[in-house]
């Protein structure tokens, strides 16, 4: 398998901010890179210096084979970009926003048409075609958006935060279109401060802060890093609880938790699916009934905030504020 996209020290300045601070990146063909963390962290700068909208102080990068300082137009041709906001013509119905988009990489006017009409099939937006886009709601215009990115075929996709915004059903839609998207063979290279989008679509995950990159690993690695398995079991009777705590005791890795006004115990543990069965072995032995046990991980939230010390929360782009 060859790389699709590779960074190499990429530092970018804004005056006195650094909005990246020599990151590496590595992103092989047909998988999906998530690049975490809050605005401002350097995501977006990023994303446009391997999209070639802005030059890097020092570093070198390739995308699909091509380096993106000296050959910026073998670059162009090969990637789709979709920003954080819908970057469509409202006054255009839906299919001339495709269609346009066609003639500019003059595919042809034939060609652009039917691309413009498989895509808006692709895109679940036919009964929608011929309507301003100006009438469509936010979601709708993040897949069209997200579709005039696609009217190339391009071989590597970029989504600088795609579902920003959106609703939940919205949002859903979206991953299930990105996931059918890689599943064909796309490359992606996705920003997002959604910590559950991270953890569904991607196979590698970029911890981003203060430009620098502090974590990388799948999902699974990275919760693995911050370590924190409990188990939560609620028993069924209040006399009961003692008897529990007293019993979970050698298996726990750390002290019992009992919460306050309930029955429920929370027990740290580090031996995964073989620990929970050999505590409800116990439990029923002593004749415990439990109402409810369950094994729980760490979150990309857990991680995110342990890593550094703050939830995944907005704050101002260094390069919006020092333009």
């Amino acid at each position: 398998m060859t790389d699709a996209i590779v960074a190499e020290g990429l530092v970018k300045r804004y005056k006195d901010v650094t909005a990246l601070a020599g990151i590496d990146l590595l992103v092989p063909e047909g998988s999906v890179l998530a690049m975490l963390g809050p605005n401002g962290a350097g995501k977006t700068t990023a994303v446009k210096i391997l999209t070639t909208l802005v030059a890097a102080d020092e570093g070198r990068a390739w995308v699909a084979g091509c380096d993106v300082a000296d050959d910026p137009r073998g670059v162009r041709r090969r990637i789709g970009v979709s920003g954080q906001y819908a970057a469509v013509d409202e006054y255009l119905t839906g299919f001339e926003n495709l269609e346009m988009i066609g003639r500019l990489y003059h595919l042809g006017r034939r060609e652009s048409a039917a691309r413009a009409r498989q895509l808006l099939a692709q895109f679940r937006l036919e009964d929608a075609a011929d309507r301003p886009s100006k009438t469509y709601s936010g979601g709708m215009q993040r897949r069209l958006d997200l579709a005039g990115a696609l009217v190339a075929r391009p071989p590597v996709l970029f989504l600088d935060e795609p579902t920003t915004g959106l609703d939940p059903r919205s949002r859903t839609e979206m991953w299930s279109l990105l996931q059918e998207l890689v599943s064909g063979g796309t490359t992606l290279l996705l920003t997002t401060q959604y910590l559950e989008e991270a953890d569904l679509l991607a196979d590698n995950i970029v911890v981003i802060d203060t430009g620098k990159v502090i974590a990388e690993g799948t999902a699974d690695d990275l919760k693995s890093q911050v370590g924190g398995e409990r188990l939560e079991i609620t028993v069924a009777e209040d006399a009961q609880v003692r008897t529990a705590v007293e019993l979970l005791s050698p298996l726990a890795a750390g002290d019992v938790t009992v919460e306050a006004g309930r029955r429920a115990l929370v027990v740290p543990v580090s031996g995964g699916a073989a620990l929970l069965a050999d505590a409800l072995r116990r439990l029923d032995a002593a004749g415990v009934r439990v109402d409810d046990v369950g094994l729980r991980r760490p979150t990309l939230d857990d991680v995110f905030l342990t890593l550094t010390g703050h939830m995944a929360e907005a704050k101002a782009e260094p390069e919006e504020a020092h333009r």
